[in-house]
Formats: C-alpha cells, sequence, structure tokens
C-alpha cells in the first residue's frame, strides 16, 4: 500500500485536504480523532493524564476537558512533552491497526498534526505539507476560530516552524489562494502522482520516464531531496536488514553542486555482497524503489577489465512524481569505488566540473527529441572510460583518496 504522511500548521487548512483526498479513495487515519478516541472516559490514555496533571482537567461529566489541559500545557514545553509522551504512543498503536487493516492496493493518508515534530516523516512513501504563510494562519485563526492572538501564537509557536515543515515535504500544497485552488491542488496530485505512484508499487515496477535528457541548473534542493530519501531507505531497511546495510550515499550529478544534471537522483546503497542486495530487494519495493530486471552490472574500466567486478543490483523509484536511481553494490567492488572516487573528484575540481559540463551539455543537445536517456546514456560512456578514468585515477593517487570507511 501507498503510505501518505499529511500534515501542516494549524489553520493551514489540512483537514480540507484529509477530506478531500477520503473523498477520492484514500483511507484516513486521522490522528486528532483518534487522539481524542484515546482519552475517552474509561481509557489508559485519560487515566495516565489524571494522574500527570490532576482531576482539574476534567468537566464535571468526567471527561476531558480540552480548553482547560490546554491552558496547562501550552507555553509550557516541560509539561507538553509529559502529554505528548501520553497521548502519541497510544494514537500510533490505533493507527497502526488502521493501516494493518486496509487493501494491499490501498492509498493510506495519515493526517497527523505533529508528523515533523515527532518525527516521523521516514515512516511514509511521501510527506505531504499543507502550507500556508504564518499571518495568513494567525489570521483565520483570529476571524475564524475566535481565538485571542496570544493563544494563537501559542499554538503556533507550540509547532514546528513553517520552515521545518517546507524542508520535511515531499510534496506542498499551497493554501494562500481559495479553497477551490486547494481542492484543484489536491486533485491533480490524487491522479497525477497518487493513484500511478499505488498502481506502481502494487505492480512493483518502476514510474516511467518519458522524454529525452535536459538537463537543469544545479539546484539546491537536491541534496535535501537526497538526505530525505536515504532517511526514508534506511528506515525501510533497519528492522529486518541491519547487518545487510553498510552505507548510503547520495552520488551522481545531483550530489555534485554547480553540475547541471537530469533531475534524477543518484543513491548507493553498499552491501556486503550481492546476495545482500538480493534478500534487500523485497523490503526496497514495499519502500517505493522495485527492482528494475536486466540493469545488473556497470561498463567495466581498463585496470578492472572483468564485467564480474562491475556487477550491481538496480532499483529505481515507483514515484512519477520524484526520479530516483537506487544503485545496490558490494562495498569494496569496482563500481561502488568508482561512484565515489568520481563524485569527489568532481566536487574537488573546478576543471573536471567544466570539462564533464561541456560534454554532458553536446550529448544533451545531440539526443534532444530523443523518447527517453537510454541513448544519452550510452554515449557517455567513452568518456569515463577515456577522459575522465586516467584523470580521476591519477588525482585519487595525489591526493590519497579512499572511500569511506562506514564507522569501521
Amino acid at each position: 500500500m501507498l503510505k501518505i504522511g499529511l500534515t501542516g500548521g494549524i489553520a493551514s487548512g489540512k483537514s480540507v485536504v484529509a477530506s478531500r483526498l477520503s473523498e477520492r479513495g484514500a483511507v484516513l487515519v486521522d490522528a486528532d480523532a483518534l487522539a481524542r478516541d484515546v482519552v475517552e472516559p474509561g481509557t489508559e490514555g485519560l487515566d495516565r493524564i489524571v494522574a500527570g496533571f490532576g482531576r482539574d482537567v476534567l468537566d464535571t461529566a468526567g471527561r476531558l476537558d480540552r480548553p482547560k489541559l490546554g491552558a496547562v500545557v501550552f507555553g509550557s514545553p516541560e509539561r507538553l512533552a509529559v502529554l505528548n509522551g501520553i497521548v502519541h504512543p497510544l494514537v500510533r498503536a490505533r493507527a497502526a491497526a488502521i493501516v494493518a487493516a486496509a487493501a494491499d492496493d490501498a492509498v493510506v493518508v495519515q493526517d497527523i498534526p505533529l508528523l515533523v515534530e515527532t518525527g516521523q516523516g521516514s515512516d511514509f512513501h511521501l510527506v505531504l505539507v499543507v502550507d500556508a504563510p504564518d499571518g495568513m494562519r494567525l489570521q483565520r485563526m483570529l476571524e475564524h476560530r475566535g481565538m485571542t492572538e496570544e493563544a494563537a501564537r501559542s499554538r503556533m509557536a507550540a509547532q514546528a516552524t513553517r520552515e521545518e515543515r517546507l524542508a520535511a515535504a515531499d510534496v506542498v500544497l499551497d493554501n494562500s489562494g481559495s479553497i477551490t485552488d486547494l481542492l484543484g491542488h489536491v486533485d491533480r496530485l490524487w491522479e497525477e502522482r497518487l493513484e500511478p505512484f499505488a498502481r506502481n508499487l502494487s505492480a512493483g515496477r518502476r514510474a516511467e520516464r518519458p522524454g529525452g535528457p535536459e538537463l537543469l541548473p544545479s539546484q539546491p534542493a537536491w541534496p535535501r531531496d537526497a538526505r530525505r530519501l536515504m532517511d526514508r531507505i534506511t528506515k525501510a531497511l533497519a528492522a529486518g536488514h541491519h547487518d545487510a546495510v553498510l552505507g548510503l550515499d547520495h552520488i551522481g550529478s545531483t550530489s555534485v553542486p554547480g553540475l547541471p544534471a537530469k533531475d534524477v537522483i543518484d543513491l548507493q546503497l553498499a552491501v556486503p555482497d550481492l546476495e545482500a542486495a538480493d534478500a534487500l530487494a523485497p523490503a526496497l519495493a514495499a519502500a517505493g524503489f522495485p527492482a528494475v530486471p536486466g540493469s545488473t552490472a556497470d561498463t567495466p574500466k581498463p585496470t578492472h577489465p572483468r564485467p564480474e567486478d562491475w556487477q550491481k543490483r538496480f532499483h529505481a523509484n515507483a514515484d512519477p512524481g520524484r526520479a530516483v536511481n537506487l544503485h545496490v553494490r558490494a562495498a569494496g567492488s569496482a563500481g561502488w569505488r568508482f561512484a565515489l572516487c568520481f563524485r569527489d573528484w568532481l566536487r574537488a575540481n573546478p576543471e573536471a566540473l567544466k570539462l564533464y559540463s561541456e560534454h554532458k551539455a553536446e550529448l544533451a543537445g545531440r539526443f534532444t527529441g530523443s523518447l527517453d536517456t537510454r541513448a544519452y546514456a550510452e554515449a557517455k560512456e567513452p568518456w569515463f572510460t577515456d577522459v575522465a578514468w586516467p584523470q580521476m585515477s591519477a588525482w585519487a593517487d595525489a591526493t590519497g583518496w579512499v572511500p569511506p570507511s562506514y564507522g569501521s
């Protein structure tokens, strides 16, 4: 199933988005609703809140008086942390039960107001953030919720900053306009990304990447995207494959500042051997990175001419909204070493960066109008062998470059 984490600051419009996604067919897990359920009279949650904050937070009927509790915790990080420590684990357990009951091909949306604050982003295939400027959210709270400015600002201060939420987002839904605009954003997201992503995930196939090579100027977002993806992959593999995962690195053109590149994030997963790589395949597919058949070797280079030295396993993203290549290689293999050394050589040498940029631009121009990037990629191989390999090797020898040890 496709697991979506939905969040946004107070008065951002998150509830509107959640409702629309539910209308489109998503299984909705509402953390706010669950948070109310787990503190109903007679529950463990309410008993623990009374033990921690006293019976003054109850109304005359013995139910939780939320305004009273809010007055106690908001503005006090220590007391808020105690409350979160009671409620959040209970909500997560209820949410997990709903997710477990969903169909294998479902789109499951978990509406979590404090997703960023509680560090849950890596638990999902995608994180959606509903965004509006702070001033606009403040005005909405004053006009539509009847809150005082002091209370509204206190609520905002208790949540992550807008910048922190945006940094955690795979998708940002802009709600600075009308509700009609926001619903249109949600509908397009559902039709163009979420539904295709769910179908690809269920079928175990990569997303389509139509079109020839289009080079973009180096983007500041690429390292952030890569970090978020690596955190997600690491989390997905942590439970049952700890010994098989040695390291995960951002490689390729998007890992080199200043280098024009296709908008494709290349990652390299280091494993002890290819048997371990094969064992990881089902977990990677479930995380959104299915194996791509027929892509199991890199092109040998002169001082490592044996094809067996360049074997790998290749995975790609099922998400049509973010192209990702995941190269799974044995640590210490020729291909693993080449990918890391090539990246570091380009990062350290402006002349090498210029040389490669010019070569890429020439080839991209030659293959403009191609239906895919296969011919472009194949045309680069002689340059890697004849130009990059000797210069890169000489640089590595001169500088004493060594690949990462991954904490050993």
